[in-house]
């Protein structure tokens, strides 16, 4: 998988492209930005939430279970060296604490989770 950023003229707009997909990225008007798209933070947010949605419409799929819409809410806080993702779910359906324990255990293990867990390596050719 391969991704491309780049940057013109325009404070901060940057256009993000992979196989054949663009977005826009930019800072706020408060960082001297456009505006014009999220910010870097809310795009590594949105990459979380949607691997999140995702694996649990997979799951919930595969066990036929009736969760209905699935809304993943999630914020960033940095400082001191630490950052924290916190993340809240919520269904359109009732479902059971089982259901809910257990959705929020396979929450976990979507893809995006797994990188942002585990042991980053940035290497620059």
């Amino acid at each position: 998988m391969n991704v491309s950023a780049k940057i013109d003229m325009v404070n901060f707009q940057v256009t993000i492209t992979s196989e054949g997909h663009s977005i826009i990225a930019d800072e706020p008007l408060s960082n001297n930005g456009g505006d014009s798209g999220m910010a870097p933070e809310q795009l590594l947010l949105s990459s979380l939430g949607a691997c999140i949605a995702i694996t649990l419409r997979m799951y919930s799929l595969r066990k036929e279970w009736n969760v209905g819409n699935i809304s993943v809410n999630l914020s960033l806080e940095t400082g001191n060296g630490l950052t924290t993702i916190s993340k809240e779910i919520n269904y359109s359906e009732n479902i059971t604490a089982e259901q809910k324990d257990r959705l929020n255990q396979i929450s976990k293990n979507c893809p995006i989770s797994k990188i942002l867990l585990g042991e980053i390596k940035i290497s620059t050719i």
